[in-house]
Formats: structure tokens, sequence, C-alpha cells
């Protein structure tokens, strides 16, 4: 058996190095005595250990960098974007209200010129009615003739053609009741709606002078008496039927002119039919016993007409004012809804 002697110097050497056991270096595993390490092994020389601790911290640190970033940068493109749209809506503020102003000024005009034009016309005709007689007269002469002979031409009018003068009267009493009910509503004098009260006028011209004219016709067939109760019975009757025909057919004119539904126009009727009924009879009844009392047949249209010039200011009133109130919240609703 061989025993240690015989085995040569140097491979005892040899054994002893390949026996020796491997200590790690303290300060790779354990660099504070009696503490464990944090750190952990690495199992491949190419990865280093680094702490968890300083991953961390830097982790947090730049997820806080770059969230800082788009906040500050997303304020202020907010407030470059508020800014610019105050600046767009003081803009578009400014160009409504220049815009308002010129169409404000063109409808001044418009409404300007179709009254003095009107009116013009008017006073021309009225003024000139002697002009193939004017030779050698004087303007007192011409004046003082005015009055008579424009009573003289109407009276021939109706003569040759009554129903048309009639109408003719009633279209234009209904327009300037209109304009003095738009004005009494509070617009300025050249800021009426002309095609309200063009409307008005139509309804005036083709119904009213018309249906009047055959209306005092009946209504004299229907109480062919002398007696003094006749008047009275004439005018109750005028309040009671044909009023409440003649406000319901203006009423559902102006309705359908407006291109209103049936719907509306019958419950705005409804809503206002016994008030404009009432309204009338504050007024009616005392003029009406001069009509039925001392003006005759012919002329009588053209005193009612004359009274009319009020009568058409409430009655316009009434008809128009629920129509533009229901116009007016229907605007602000689709102003005020959101798109």
């Amino acid at each position: 058996m061989a025993t240690v002697s015989s085995f040569p110097a140097h491979n005892l050497s040899l054994l002893a190095k390949s026996h020796r056991r491997r200590l790690p270096q303290p300060s790779r595993l354990n660099p504070i005595p009696g503490r464990r390490s944090k750190t952990r092994p690495s199992t491949h020389s190419f990865f280093p250990n680094k702490p968890a601790r300083n991953w961390v911290v830097g982790s947090v640190t730049e997820d806080r960098k770059a969230a800082d970033v788009p906040v500050v940068r997303e304020d202020s493109t907010v407030e470059d974007d508020s800014a610019e749209s105050a600046e767009l809506r003081a803009f578009d503020f400014e160009a409504k209200g220049e815009s308002g102003d010129l169409e404000r000024l063109v409808s001044r005009g418009i409404n300007a010129t179709l009254v003095l034009g009107f009116g013009t016309l008017a006073v021309t005709k009225l003024l000139t009615v002697d002009h193939d007689y004017w030779h050698g007269w004087t303007l007192y002469e011409v004046l003082r003739y005015v009055p008579e002979h424009n009573w003289i031409a109407y009276e021939q009018a109706l003569k040759t053609n009554p129903v048309l003068a009639k109408m003719a009267i009633s279209g234009v009493v209904y327009s300037l009741g209109d304009w003095i009910a738009q004005c009494y509503e509070g617009k300025p004098l050249f800021e009426f709606d002309p095609l309200r009260m063009f409307r008005s006028g139509l309804v005036g011209f083709t119904l009213h002078g018309s249906l009047s004219h055959y209306y005092y016709q009946f209504c004299e067939a229907l109480f062919p008496f002398e007696d003094w109760w006749a008047v009275p019975a004439k005018v109750a009757f005028d309040q009671t039927v044909w009023a409440a025909v003649w406000n319901s057919i203006y009423f559902v004119m102006l309705g359908l002119l407006r291109l209103e539904s049936p719907a509306n126009i019958l419950n705005e009727l409804k809503a206002t039919f016994w008030p404009m009924l009432t309204a009338g009879w504050k007024l009616w009844p005392f003029a009406h016993l001069v009509t039925y009392g001392v003006i005759p047949i012919e002329q009588r249209l053209l005193w009612v007409d004359c009274v009319e010039l009020i009568w058409v200011t409430i009655l316009s009133n009434y008809s128009n004012e629920k129509s533009e109130a229901r116009i007016s919240e229907t605007t602000e609703s689709n102003s005020g809804s959101p798109r």
C-alpha cells in the first residue's frame, strides 16, 4: 500500500491545492460583518449587481419628470385656447353688433321710403282732385274746394264700383291701424314690421271691405223697422254675431299668412276670442249708435273705418301678441340649447 511518503513532493502540493476550500471574499458576500446584504448576488459576470433602491428611486424620479412635462404644457395650451376663444367671441360680438346696426339702418331706410312714398302719393291725390280746373285759381281757392270735391269723388266711386271703393278704404285703414299698434307697442316710428302691416292691410282689403258691404245690407234686411228699438237691436246683433265672426276671420287669416299651423291658430283663437269680444264692447256700442242711427247705409263703412283706426290697433295687438311671444320663446330656447 502506498504511503504518503511514497508520493513525490510536487504531487503532494498539487493534491493540497485541489482540496483546498475556496472561501468567498468578504467584500462580496457581506460587506458589513454581522449584517445581511440587501443586494442580490449576480449569476453572470456580464451583469453587475446594482442596489434595488437606486433603481426604484430612479424610476420614480424619471416618472415624475415625465409626468410633469405634459401637465405644464397642457395647462399652457388650455390657457392659450381660452384666450384665443375669448378674442374670437369678442370679435364675433363686435361683428354681429356692426351687422345688426347696418341691418337696422337699412330697415329704417326702407320703412321711411314706404311711409313717405305712400303718404306723398295719398296727399297728392287728395290735393290734386281739381287739377283739371286749376287754371286761374289761387292757392286759397284750391285748398278751399279740396274737401268738398274729394267727397264728391268718393260718392261717384261708390256709385260706380261700391265694393272696390270700400275695399280700398278698408285696406288703407287696416294698414295704418297695424302701424299705430306697432308704435303703441314701443317700436320707433320707422322700425315697424312692414310684413306685419302688409298682412293686416291685405286682410282689410280683401275681406273687411267686401264682407262689410254685404253685411250692412243684410242687417238692414234683417231689421227693416223704423221704430226706436231697431237701432239697439242692430247694435246688439252687430256686437254678438258679426263681431264674433269678423274677429275670428281676421285672427285666422293673419295666422295663415304667418304660415302657422292650424293647431296653433285654433289654440290662440280659443285663448283670445272672449277677451277680443269683450274689448269691443267698450268701444263699438257707442260708435254704432251713430252708425245705425245717423249714417246712411252707403257711407256707413267710411264712418266705421274711421273708428277702425282705434279698433284695429287693439285687434292687431291681440292677434300678434301671443304669436310674437311664442316665436321669441322658441328663438331663446333654440339659442340656449347645446349644439
